[in-house]
């Protein structure tokens, strides 16, 4: 529900850190061999709102809990629950494994009902907490061996069996009338595989809750056939008692391919036509730039050059007519050099991010991996940051050098972090496990300003040292004056024009990665996902070139800003998007899901316009560069 570099001694101090305070790890890494009659332990992770699979569901929350929290009322194992290590990614995305009181043995027990505990004593309080959780579609989530446990459930416009990760606490049919059900038994099918004699992995794990009710206090039966569904009245005490059966099941499955029945891909067509149509917009602004280029601009650059410049009387027009206006410093020359810099940063991370995960490295299994990743990128690319925040400042006439290294290195870490405590504290207001641990604010701290800061002044320095780019052609003395700009040129109207073709190219896969951020849906389809990424970064190349082209044509000289909001344009429509995908795909409730999602929701959009807008400005100032590059000036 959904993130970088340093060198050696900083590596051996982090993981020094992180072996002394118990916090990272790396599961799924090595089969477990299992032997008949080992203990094979069960997890519990936190709970977490869920999609009921129909097509008209909604997501109900945003907020997660602790599956120990006291009003649940679950059964805890002798002595208290002990908490797993867990990694930085899959902290931050909200999880909190701890161990449970299930007692499963391999392939011991088979189909035996066991009582697990019998809790009593619960209140009218506890029971309409409990109810809420229910009507809002709360999962839970187990662990066996690094396998989520799941639902087994078909997919009916194939025919495919899936597994769907989590189950349902209760159920909230109409047939149970106003009052929800709570699913106090659990039917545990184990798959196994042998590679070896007396050799046993754990390749699946299928869970079937049901509500019992009837009495609470005697031994249980496991009959989910012919009970009456358990119902927690708020005007009452109740008791409640847990039981589960598990089966073992042998699977030809072996363990390399395990997760292959959690992945699954819903009607991959999709993916394959947003590809298509990413690939065919693509294949058009590239034709588009390229007769521009090749048939308008090189027609003028040969009149240009063609023209004797020892005549008293020379004539221009066009993008020619501003040659000595086109390099002059634009407004507020710092912040845009600042927001290139981060924006590079990000490239950079988004970049190696999705090669280690074309790679393979960021498996599910791994879980975190992706955030933990993304993070460790983001950090150890400071220096990128810094330098091309450096060169770009100097090369737009900065002078004031070592703001701009302070300023790039700490803005865009704070309003993120300023963003995501004010977050935090909303998490903590409702209660959530998903609230980030005080300890893990303290090592973000000292990712990003003890590491990243540093490596992003030392670029700055290494972007002093190189200085600015040199430009084809010279800046007159006295400003030129600037004509009337068409209303489509105009900077929101070309932001918004400029920004649908970007944003067209990866809708349909923007669809995905909310739902994987915001519904728990597991996100792995990294091939689609690298692939739109390029062909969204193309696109926003072309499409900034082009409207930069026009501005020159019109005497608009002041390109930079333009060119900026141009790239960044596509964040305005996922921005719109993200509040599509609320009024149809989500209905919250609460006061706090809604300002998660709205602030989560922000840092997609700033992130996002970060990214797109360098990728425009970078692209234009290389075009821009390249055009006046290729005339003579007198």
């Amino acid at each position: 529900m959904a993130t970088r570099p340093p060198f050696m001694a900083v590596v051996v101090q982090l993981l020094a850190f992180a072996a002394a305070t118990g916090a990272f790890y790396l599961p799924g890494a090595a089969p477990h061999n299992f032997v008949k009659g080992e203990q094979v332990p069960l997890f519990v992770n936190a709970l977490t709102p869920m999609l009921t699979g129909t097509d008209n569901a909604k997501l109900k929350s945003l907020i997660n809990y602790d599956y120990y929290n006291p009003k649940f009322q679950f059964c805890e194992p002798e002595g208290g629950p002990k908490k797993q290590p867990e990694s930085l990614g899959s902290i931050l995305f909200g999880d909190r494994i701890f161990d449970s009181p299930y007692d499963i043995k391999m392939l011991e027990e088979n189909g035996t009902c066991r009582t697990l505990c019998v809790k009593q004593g619960v209140t009218g309080e506890d029971a309409k907490f409990i109810n809420d959780r229910i009507r809002e579609d709360y999962a839970l989530n187990w662990l066996i061996d690094g396998l989520p446990a799941a639902e087994m459930k078909l997919d009916t416009r194939n025919g495919d069996l899936f597994f769907d990760m989590g189950f349902n606490l209760g159920n909230d049919e109409g047939k149970f009338q106003e009052q929800p059900a709570l699913n106090n038994h659990y039917e545990i099918v184990l798959r196994y595989h042998s590679p070896a004699p007396g050799n046993y992995r754990v390749v699946g794990v299928l869970v079937w809750p049901s509500s019992i009710g009837g009495p609470q206090d005697g031994p249980a039966t496991c009959d989910t056939e012919n009970a009456s569904p358990l119902l927690l009245t708020e005007d009452q005490t109740h008791t409640i008692r847990y039981s589960y059966r598990v089966t073992w099941n042998e699977s030809d499955t072996p363990w390399a391919t395990r997760w292959d029945n959690y992945l699954k891909i819903f009607d991959p067509r999709i993916h394959w036509f947003s590809l298509i149509n990413s690939l065919v917009i693509v294949v058009f602004l590239c034709i588009m730039v390229s007769m521009i280029l090749l048939r308008s601009v090189s027609r003028d650059i040969s009149r240009y050059n063609a023209i004797d410049l020892s005549e008293d009387v020379q004539e221009d027009w066009g993008w020619k007519l501003v040659h000595g206006e086109v390099f002059r410093t634009p407004r507020r020359p710092m912040i845009l050099s600042v927001l290139v810099g981060n924006g590079a940063q990000l490239c950079a991370m988004v970049g190696v991010t999705l090669v280690f995960a074309l790679l393979g490295f960021l498996s599910p299994s791994n879980r975190g991996s992706l955030a933990t990743v993304m993070m460790i990128c983001w950090t150890f690319f400071g220096g990128v940051g810094g330098y091309l925040s450096s060169r770009v400042y100097a090369s737009l006439g900065g002078t004031d050098r070592r703001k701009n290294a302070f300023v790039t290195a700490t803005v865009l870490p704070t309003v993120i972090f300023a963003v995501v405590f004010l977050l935090n504290l909303f998490l903590l207001g409702a209660g959530s496990s998903g609230a980030v641990p005080f300890g893990t604010m303290l090592l973000i701290i000292l990712l990003w300003y003890g590491i990243s800061a540093p490596l992003s002044a030392v670029g700055a320095y290494y972007g002093s040292r190189h200085g600015a780019v040199q430009h084809p052609v010279r800046v007159n003395q006295i400003p030129r004056q600037i004509p009337p700009t068409p209303k489509y040129l105009r900077p929101a109207a070309a932001a918004l024009l400029a920004g649908i073709l970007p944003f067209g190219a990866a809708f349909v896969e923007l669809y995905f990665v909310l739902s994987s951020l915001f519904a728990s849906r597991a996100y792995y389809a990294f091939g689609f996902l690298a692939l739109t990424a390029g062909i969204v970064g193309l696109t926003t190349a072309t499409v900034s070139i082009l409207f930069t082209y026009f501005c020159l044509c019109a005497e608009e000289y002041r390109w930079h800003w333009r060119a900026f909001l141009t790239g960044g344009g596509s964040a305005f429509w996922l921005l719109a998007y993200g509040l599509f995908f609320w009024a149809s795909r989500l209905s919250l409730h609460s006061m706090s899901s809604a300002v998660l999602y709205l602030g989560y929701l922000f840092l997609l959009v700033l992130l996002d316009f970060l990214v797109t807008g360098t990728i425009g400005f970078l692209a234009s100032y290389w075009a821009v560069r390249r055009l006046y590059s290729a005339i003579r000036i007198d």
